[in-house]
């Protein structure tokens, strides 16, 4: 019903921003992902929006792009999460670590989410696995085979995410140190694995 919401921001909170349009403030739940990349009060922005209607509520749901928000579709698509344990996902994990850990299994990662154990995060995956669109995601060097992201072609950034995964980093852990790095064509596996290392201290 309501496609995305644009116009100037009004009121920035912990969970939820309101934002002005046609003199209207519409009150909108975000992930912290959405918090940590809202601009200045009073600039303008635009929301991609999920709205929900319930017997005793009527709720917005925003995010940046429409992969966010096909992302949170699909994960309130899944037995026994609703919007609220979606955003909390989404929270925890941004929507390419998330679909990066949905695509190579990674149950662990998930899981770290409040209110998701280790039964919710296989369901999560076993659901999800085989609609998660992981091309755009994936490191330089690697491509979505049938069982998930394989080497293709020795690009140094997926032998970098082997040797990472060789280390004990999870598949999430590895591609977003990996994704951090500028890479060149100058530069070795060992100046990739090096670089990506210092990210990962700040993981």
């Amino acid at each position: 019903m309501i496609s995305f919401v644009k116009g100037p921001l009004v009121e920035l909170f912990e969970d939820t921003v309101v934002i002005e349009s046609g003199n209207v403030g519409y009150e909108i739940h975000v992930p912290i992902s959405v918090i940590q990349n809202m601009p200045g009060i009073g600039v303008e922005t635009k929301l991609y929006t999920y709205f929900q209607v319930r017997e005793d509520a009527m709720c917005l749901y925003g995010f940046l792009n429409r992969q966010d928000l096909q992302m949170f579709k699909q994960l309130i698509s899944v037995n026994g999460i609703g919007p609220k344990g979606a955003l909390g996902i989404l929270s925890a994990l941004d929507p390419d670590d998330l679909r990066r850990a949905i695509v190579s299994g990674d149950a662990k990662a998930i899981s770290k989410a409040p209110g998701v154990g280790a039964k919710t995060a296989q369901r999560i995956i076993l659901d999800l696995k085989d609609k998660i669109d992981i091309a755009g995601i994936l490191p330089s060097g690697f491509v979505e085979q049938g069982n998930g992201p394989v080497l293709s072609g020795g690009g140094v950034a997926g032998e970098a995410m082997e040797a990472l995964a060789a280390l004990g980093y999870s598949a999430v852990e590895a591609g977003k140190a990996v994704r951090q790095v500028e890479v060149t064509e100058s530069m070795t596996v060992e100046d990739v694995l090096k670089a990506s290392l210092k990210h990962l201290a700040f993981i």
